[in-house]
This record gives structure tokens, sequence and C-alpha cells, in this order.
């Protein structure tokens, strides 16, 4: 008989009402639409991807080849106080998750307590002693049988909302260090404009100077002399507004990198023209297991997909096992002696019957918060792909634009020449320099620009991909500091 109910008990151990779980369906397509007729097809300089989202994305930074931006990244970790913070949130996860393991054990306890009591001596059988002492020591144990999962599913729950929580962890990091990337060549871009508008403004004060010169000697208008100046003052409002930018993107630098904006700045050093390095995207079905916010999302779904393997539990009753043990006696003399002794033993079933819907109502808002995760998921996925589309299609057009934009520059490099030579020859007048002038200017400027923002989509490729991914054992994992 006994055989026969414990048999019973571990067959009951085994039952899960939390729905068989799979990672939500998503459309996955064979291949980026933006990778159509580049090449591009896991081959190149960045290594195709062996997913798995514990694998140490790495010093994926470190393939710019810059030994300033390398330093500043390695700041970032350690010191950006959103990490710290995301850091903070994972750690009371995992502690979530520590507290449901819990249930996996008895509950063991124990208590000792002194009163001295009276009793009324009115009432049906008083004792014959009406004034005594209770001195009584026990110890309690209480164990939760899991019978239909509860235990199981909350325990599976929380750890999927640790693993979530790690992927956000992940995900801030990431984003973190992009960013700091971002602004750095954003800067660095800044900085060659400030180069070509100071240059400009050198440039255009002497051409103002001249005009002046030519029209106190009677060779040019006044209205030359205006356009000279209108032209060497717009320049100068336009190096000054780059100086804004620069300032309030090196304030940027300074707060991810945890100090005080007014504790930090960087040296001028100009954006070059130089091609970014190659970012192959792989294919798309290895995408969801790189990006930390899809696994993330993803671990969420599980997680609430096990909460309704809990909510459906509270139908069926719980099974709980009691056990006390312990002294009790009137005197110090007797109470830890063999004739204090008590005990208790015994198991305890709660069944409920009527709740008025509760329980039916928990059960529904468990399904819908599980069909809420599963779009949530299905939403990430969607936005990882355009992610990667988008700063593909920049890529390839910024590359398109670098290459028009060097001919613009030659091209009115060599018609300011020329109408410099027929102005000084008095065979124009100032307005077809002026012209020049701002299309030489704005062939620059454009051209300085379009390089910083090939280096932020090639950023931005990297951070949609989930960063880097390499099997070199050297790499840091962001969620171990």
């Amino acid at each position: 008989m006994r055989s026969a109910v414990l048999a019973g008990l571990l067959l009951l151990t085994g039952c899960n009402f939390a729905p068989d779980y799979h990672p939500p369906d998503t459309d996955q397509p064979a291949a980026y639409k933006e990778t159509a007729g580049t090449g591009r097809s896991g081959a190149g300089s960045w290594q195709p991807a062996k997913p798995a989202d514990e694998i140490p994305r790495g010093k994926w930074w470190a393939m710019f080849g810059d030994d300033q931006l390398n330093g500043l990244e390695d700041k970032v970790t350690a010191a950006n106080q959103d990490i710290k913070a995301a850091v903070a949130r994972f750690d009371q996860a995992r502690a979530a998750s520590e507290i449901a393991r819990a249930q996996f054990y008895p509950t063991v306890g124990s208590s000792a307590n002194y009163t001295r009591q009276r009793q009324s001596e009115t009432v049906a059988n008083p004792r014959p002693i009406s004034t005594y002492n209770d001195m009584l020591f026990n110890l309690d144990i209480s164990y939760e049988v899991d019978l239909w999962g509860r235990v199981r599913n909350s325990v599976n729950s929380a750890e999927y909302k640790e693993q979530a929580s790690a992927g956000d962890l992940a995900a801030l990091d990431l984003s973190t260090h992009a960013e700091l990337a971002s602004d750095y060549f954003t800067l660095r871009g800044d900085d060659a404009q400030q180069t070509i508008l100071d240059q400009t403004v050198t440039a255009y004060r002497k051409a103002y100077e001249l005009t002046v010169r030519r029209h106190d000697g009677g060779a040019a208008a006044e209205s030359d002399v205006d356009q000279a100046q209108d032209q060497l003052e717009t320049a100068r409002t336009q190096a000054e507004d780059v100086r804004l930018r620069r300032a309030q993107l090196e304030h940027a630098i300074a707060i991810l990198i945890g100090v005080p904006p007014a504790e930090f700045s960087l040296a001028p050093k100009p954006l070059l023209e130089a091609a970014p390095p190659v970012v192959d995207p792989g294919l798309p079905a290895s995408l969801l297991e790189r990006r930390p916010d899809v696994a993330a999302a993803e671990r969420r779904a599980a997680s609430a997909n096990a909460d309704i393997g809990v909510a459906r539990a509270a139908f069926f009753p719980t099974l709980t096992l009691s056990a006390m043990g312990g002294f009790e006696s009137a005197m110090p003399s007797s109470w830890i002696t063999a004739p204090s002794r008590i005990w208790s033993l015994g198991p305890a079933l709660n069944l409920p019957i009527f709740d008025g819907g509760q329980r039916n109502g928990v059960t529904d808002q468990a399904i819908a918060a599980f069909n809420e995760a599963a779009a949530n998921y299905r939403q990430t996925v969607l936005d990882a792909y355009r992610d990667v589309e988008d700063n593909l299609a920049a890529l390839r057009q910024l590359a398109a634009e670098a290459q028009s934009e060097a001919g613009a520059v030659t091209a009115s490099g060599k018609a300011l020449h020329q109408a410099e030579l027929r102005y000084t020859g008095g065979l124009t007048t100032y307005l077809e320099v002026a012209q020049q002038q701002n299309n030489a200017l704005q062939a620059q400027l454009s051209a300085a620009d379009i390089a910083a923002r090939r280096m932020a989509a090639s950023i931005a490729l990297v951070k949609a991909m989930g960063g880097g991914w390499k099997e070199t054992p050297d790499l840091e994992d962001p969620r171990k500091n």
C-alpha cells in the first residue's frame, strides 16, 4: 500500500500544465535584400556567425584601427552608469531566480519561548493550578509536494527572466559601445569640417582684403566688397556652428565613459577619407541567435509560457507535508527531557472550491501575457532585419555618394580656380567667384559628412548584427564585467 501511494505521488509530481514551448514562429528570409549584387554572402574580413547568445562579442571596435577609440571603448563597460544600472537589474533577476529555486526544498524553522500564564478559575474545566509556566522549544519542517508543476514552472519562469535580463545587459553594453564609436567618428567628421571651414575663412578673408584693395583702386564695385564680406561672415558662422556640435559630442562621449564633461577633452583629429572596414552580415537565419535583444525577447516569451503552467496549477489541490518536534515543560529542570517531548506529523491537502472566477482570470491573464511576449518577440525580429537592411543600404549608397562627391570636390576646385583667375584679370565680377566658392565649400563639407556617415553606418551595421562574433577565447564577455 505504501509503495502504491509513493508511486502515485511520484507520478503526480511529473504533471506539468504549462503548454509545450517553442519559440514563436517568424518569417526568415533566405538572404538580405540589400546584399543583392554586392557579393556579400559571408566572405570578407568579417567572420560569419557561429551563433549562440552566450558567445563573447569581443572588442569589435578594434577593426576600425583607431587607438584613441580603443582606449575610450575600454572605459565604457567599467565606468558607464547606465551599464552599472543594468548590471544591478541583472543581479536582481538572478536573486529572484535563487528565491524561486528555494521552493524545491523544505522550509525548516525553530522557535523557543517562555511564558507565564494564569488560567481563569471560572471556565468549565479549570486546571488545578491556575498559574503556571510554559517553556517550549520546537523544530518545524514544511514541504510542498509539487504535484502539478507549480513550483517547477515558477522556477523556470524566474530563470527565463534572469536570462532575459542578461540579454538586456548585453544589448545595452553593445548599444553603449556603438553609441560611443558613432559619436567619436561624428566628432572626427566635425574636425574635418572644422579644418575645411577654418581654411575657408582664411581664404575668404584674403579674398575680401583683395576685393577691398581693388575697390579702393577703382577696379571693383562696392557690391563686390559686400559679396566678399558676406561670404567671409557666413563661413565664420558655419565654423562656429561646427564648434558647437563638436563640443556637444565631446560632452556626450564624456558621459558615456562616466566622467564629467569638464574633466574630458579630445584633441582635434580630422577624419581622413578612408573607407570603413568591410562588415559581412552573414545570413538572416543567424541574426536571431546573434542579437541579444532578440534573445531577451524570446526568453520573455518562454517565461510567460511557464507562467501559464503556474496559473493552471492553481485549479488543483496543494499537498503540504509538515512535521514538528520539540520539548514543552513548566519547569526548567524537566524541559529538555524525554517526558517533555512533543511532536506532530502529517500531510495537509488544500483544495480550492470557489473563488468567484479569480483563477480563471489569472489564467486568462497569463495566456494574454504570453501572446503579448510572442508578438514583442516577432516585432523585435522584424526590427532586427530592418536594422541590417537599412545599414546595408546606407553603406552601399554612401559609398556611391563618396565616389561622386569626390568628383564634385575636384570639379568645383577647378571651377573656383578659373573664376579667381578671371576675376583678378578683370574679366568677371566677384559674384562668379562667390558662387564657385560656395560650390567648392559645400562639396568639401559634403565629402567630410559622407565620410563620417559611412563610419556611422558601419558601426550601426555591427550593432544591428549583435556585435562581433569570434571563436577566440581571449575576448571579454560584457556580462562578466
